[in-house]
């Protein structure tokens, strides 16, 4: 699948984005620069320029740095020494306002629709875009879309409704309920807009992605304007992505942190779940009817929804892919991919990124249990065996052979096998290795070392993370089903999975079996088991953190805590076994981060100049 972004740019358009800017810089230009505003307007290939350029707004989530920091859960420990600028060490010891101003946070007050991954962060980057957004709406409501038929008047509009929505969305679940801007506000007003509730917000965006799924089609690739762009439709927001965000903001506002505050109990609005419940059972009733280009991508092909090689650079994702932010620049090699091993064996920043020791434990048994149910058959004395195949997937664990080509200097060879037991060579150094006793290679393929040179600019290495995938829409089902109707057996009307089988449909995707009797007859049993799912099939993705704020758990234990696996082997290593056949022994956990998080750190501050300007618009509490 093709996933080249087309643009109808347009002069006018630029200028039209261009009227941002200081009355200097207009009186500047010379009388025959400048376009009247309505020439963005007035047809199909101009407006879409205009629009378009505002799906350049929302970073690249993990290569908006030389290295993205975007797992700031339990789910992920840093390198010391070089790695401490990252916004994971920020987010460990609870000082979010590093994240303002600093340069490689996605979170900062940076916009561009330009290709400059470095300008590009969530703050200003909505903004920008909710004012846009309203430009285009209200362009279409005086009529200045002359020359249209109405597909064209409705994919337009249906984008700018969608565009409004998907902007607040990525604010709100951040920094929670703000002014609803939904005019161009006059430049020359105070504003006085106060800040709404959550829900408000959220009946607002549901509202907006409503208008956008009446109006988009399933697929641009089956419309006159489409069959233009025929196969580079892909980033383009249609009927699927409006659904999926519909659902996902109301299940954001029945969450607990929304519901109840950050001193409420966890427990959720049912109201908003079904709301939300129904939202993806419509979308999912298409994709399994085969109404949409959209399906689950066998196990076979699971690295393609991360990693492509030699492709071409195509976008990873396939027909998984929901949402996805264009890719500025596919150089994955000298940036993000790197990081996931040792400094050592790599090209990189010398930052490693490695899974800490009890996120690797959500990773259950391929019986479906989890590790510490008594019934799983997890020993260990054998830990890496009959594990979930999501463990092998995603996970390098000790023994398993990284490089397989040649190694010229003899004392390299002792980085051809994963050395991740206490005193190993993966573990060994602090600044260099792995702290915790494992790698995350979920976006890395094996022969990403400096002697196998399997991946690279020659082989076209390109990675890149989907906003929201369809395994996310299936779990995230089974949450408002269970929740909104209050069992695990909680179904909507207009699906026919509940909400068991939907999670069971992503763990028979990945051959492990469905959930047990006992954890699918109370709904407290059944949420144990999707927030472990939820933490395997979508990990290192970054969804962890926002996800533990909304259960409210971000400062609970165990979820407060990242751990360092020890253990030795029993033996020395055969490499001619099987490495999940290996024995250990002194299997043991130790505490190496301990977040002492409070209920503030469940929403993040607002830059203090921002609240300054009216009393309405004030700091989020704690802060």
């Amino acid at each position: 699948m093709k996933t080249k972004f087309i643009y109808y740019l347009y002069a006018a358009a630029v200028a039209v984005l261009l009227s941002f800017t200081a009355c200097e810089d207009y009186l500047d230009k010379a009388p025959e620069s400048v376009i009247s505003s309505d020439d963005a307007y007035k047809n199909f290939t101009n407006f879409q320029g205009f629009v378009e350029r505002m799906y350049h707004l929302t970073p690249d989530l993990a290569k908006h740095n030389w290295v993205s920091s975007f797992n700031w859960g339990e789910d992920e420990v840093i390198t010391i020494g070089n790695g401490e600028y990252l916004m994971g060490f920020s987010i460990d010891g609870g000082n979010y306002r590093d994240y303002i101003g600093k340069g490689d946070s996605f979170l900062d007050r940076n916009w561009s629709p330009e290709g400059d991954r470095f300008q590009k962060a969530i703050w200003g980057g909505s903004w920008y875009g909710i004012r846009v957004a309203n430009m285009g709406l209200q362009a279409l409501s005086e009529g200045k879309l002359i020359d249209a038929t109405q597909e064209e008047r409705d994919l337009l509009e249906g984008q700018l409704y969608f565009l409004r929505g998907w902007f607040y969305f990525q604010l709100t679940q951040y920094w929670g309920g703000l002014p609803y801007i939904e005019t161009v506000l006059p430049s020359d007003e105070a504003l006085t807009l106060p800040r709404e509730s959550y829900r408000e917000n959220a009946e607002k965006m549901a509202s907006d992605f409503q208008r956008a799924a009446d109006l988009l089609p399933i697929d641009w690739n089956n419309t006159a304007v489409g069959s233009k762009t025929l196969n580079n439709n892909d980033l383009r927001a249609n009927k699927i992505w409006a659904l999926a965000m519909l659902g996902k903001t109301y299940l954001y506002a029945g969450s607990p942190l929304m519901t109840n505050g950050i001193n409420g109990p966890r427990t959720y609005d049912a109201e908003m779940c079904q709301k939300s419940a129904d939202a993806f059972g419509q979308l999912l009733s298409m994709v399994e009817n085969g109404q949409t280009q959209y399906a689950l991508v066998d196990f076979e092909e699971y690295s393609s929804l991360f990693y492509t090689l030699q492709k071409n650079w195509l976008m990873p994702g396939g027909t998984e892919a929901i949402i996805r932010s264009p890719t500025y620049g596919p150089d994955s090699y000298w940036r993000q991919m790197n990081s996931y091993q040792p400094s050592p064996m790599a090209n990189g920043d010398g930052i490693v990124l490695a899974p800490a020791a009890n996120y690797v434990n959500y990773y259950g048994m391929a019986n479906g249990m989890p590790l510490d149910d008594q019934e799983s058959g997890f020993d260990e004395t054998h830990p890496w065996k009959g594990r979930d195949p999501r463990f092998y997937h995603d996970i390098i664990y000790d023994g398993v052979k990284v490089v397989s080509g040649t190694i010229t200097n003899p004392d390299d060879e002792e980085w051809r096998y994963a050395n991740l037991h206490t005193g190993g060579n993966y573990v060994n150094d602090p600044r260099t290795t792995s702290r915790t006793g494992y790698l995350n290679y979920k976006f890395i393929p094996l022969g990403a070392n400096i002697w196998d040179n399997t991946y690279g600019y020659s082989y076209a290495a390109h990675f890149h993370l989907t906003w929201l995938r369809l395994a996310d829409v299936y779990l995230m089902y089974a949450e408002a089903a269970a929740q909104g109707y209050g069992s695990p057996q909680g179904k909507s009307s207009n699906f026919s999975k509940n909400a068991v089988e939907a999670l069971n449909r992503i763990r028979e995707r990945a051959g492990v079996d469905p959930v047990a009797d006992k954890y699918a007859s109370s709904l407290e049993g059944f949420m144990d088991e999707l927030i472990r799912e939820r933490a395997v099939e979508l990990a290192f993705e970054g969804h962890r953190f926002n996800d533990l704020r909304r259960w409210l758990l971000l400062t609970e234990y165990p979820y407060n805590i990242k751990t360092r696996q020890e253990f030795d082997r029993a033996e020395p290593l055969d490499t001619d076994q099987d490495p999940k056949e290996n024995a250990v022994m002194n299997w043991d956990e130790e505490i190496i981060t301990t977040r002492n998080l409070s209920n503030k750190h469940y929403w993040l501050p607002l830059k203090t100049e921002d609240v300054s300007i009216y009393p309405e618009f004030y700091q989020n509490p704690g802060w």
